[in-house]
């Protein structure tokens, strides 16, 4: 990819940035820091060069070798609000 192209989702601009992907892999999901990416502008949709992305493959088929884990509250969309 290069500066010039567009999303192909919303026709935005896209920029190269580094990220926190998050990745999932066999119906698991997990997090990736500092992993380069190109960035929408406009709606945020991402995407990986082809090495990155075996890249990224590979750290989630050793995913059992991962040591940092994070913590956050999952809500429900239709959970009751009082």
């Amino acid at each position: 990819m290069t500066k010039h192209d567009i999303c192909e989702f919303c026709d935005g601009e896209i920029e190269y940035r580094i990220i926190r992907a998050r990745f999932n892999f066999k119906g698991q999901t997990i997090y990736v820091d500092n992993v380069p990416a190109w960035v929408c502008v406009r709606c945020g949709e991402q995407y990986f060069d082809a090495p990155i992305y075996k890249r990224l493959e590979e750290i989630a088929r050793h995913r059992n070798q991962i040591i940092k884990t994070v913590c956050f509250p999952l809500a429900e969309y239709n959970m009751a609000i009082s």
